[in-house]
């Protein structure tokens, strides 16, 4: 499937402005190597890297507001791409097994990127403040979305990042900071699709419902009557709702979930393929090595060899 040019826009070079320079430089200061860090300051995240990943690195997304500083990354979602950089920024709404790729990184000039998780109901109890009128109608209820950088949210997401070396300052700011960078996302052009995933009306915290029930039971046999029970909706209504947030059905969400935790079982449990098949689910041998095969590329114990060895040369 091409991608849609509404979800991607047009690249053009990320001007450096001083907000992305400053943000730039914090991330740099909290996130001094390569890798991935948690920090102080709760739901608060950085990443830095200064080389692209080998392959597509696969992981469930929770919701959260993701800014690149530096670089540009794409999310793949099904086979629909969406690429963020300096210009822009990507929101995520439910929790979604994608996969990632980085682009335009150098040791030079390394992936640098701030993500902030979000809470849908902080966010509902914020729109009413920015949308006292009520929201507006919005048709395109994708659980995905591109913004323009707001320079706004980059300045106050390197003060929030400031604030992470002045301990007696961060638990009484950071919140009222982490508030701002809400409200001036809601107050972006985004702004009310991003809304929409605290009101039932647009089905997202319905999908978010049945997402989170996948999560946590992919090991078990899936009924959809049961998860669009658990959604509030009909099983058709259910369906399109699930399909338009996350651009695959309920058993191929179950699916990809499946077959990731099984990698990571094989990979850093050391589980043999068999056994990782068992504990996801499959209760046949040959349809996980199938399965597993068409979505990474080789059958399970190849794949976990391969990536043994390129983390023993990494």
């Amino acid at each position: 499937m091409i991608v849609k040019p509404s979800r991607t826009p047009s690249r053009r070079p990320a001007s450096l402005t001083p907000e992305l320079s400053l943000l730039a430089e914090q991330i740099k200061k909290f996130a001094p190597h390569d890798g991935a860090f948690d920090l102080r300051l709760p739901g608060l995240h950085l990443t830095r890297r200064s080389g692209p990943y080998k392959g597509m690195v696969r992981d469930l997304q929770k919701p959260a507001l993701c800014i690149v500083a530096q670089g540009a990354k794409t999310a793949m979602l099904g086979k629909e791409a969406y690429t963020y950089d300096a210009n822009r920024m990507v929101v995520f709404c439910v929790n979604l097994p994608l996969a990632f790729q980085l682009k335009q990184v150098s040791a030079l000039e390394p992936y640098l990127g701030i993500r902030l998780d979000l809470d849908p109901r902080k966010m509902a109890d914020l729109v009413p403040k920015v949308f006292p009128h009520g929201l507006p109608k919005i048709q395109d209820n994708r659980s995905i979305m591109l913004g323009p950088t707001e320079s706004g949210i980059l300045r106050a997401a390197a003060e929030l990042l400031s604030l992470q070396a002045r301990p007696e300052d961060a638990d009484l700011l950071a919140p009222l900071k982490v508030e701002e960078i809400l409200i001036r996302l809601l107050r972006s052009p985004i702004g009310a699709r991003v809304a929409q995933m605290g009101f039932a009306k647009s089905g997202l915290p319905g999908v978010s419902k049945a997402v989170t029930w996948l999560c946590d039971h992919y090991d078990q046999p899936l009924k959809v009557e049961d998860l669009a029970g658990l959604a509030a909706m009909s099983p058709s209504s259910f369906h399109h709702h699930f399909k338009e947030a996350t651009a695959m059905s309920p058993l191929q969400y179950q699916k990809l979930l499946r077959l990731q935790e099984a990698r990571h079982l094989m990979l850093a449990e050391m589980v043999d393929a068999g056994a990782a098949g068992q504990r996801v689910g499959y209760l046949s041998p040959s349809q996980f090595s199938r399965e597993y095969g068409r979505l990474f590329g080789q059958p399970p114990t190849r794949d976990i060899e391969r990536l043994r060895k390129q983390a023993a040369v990494a």
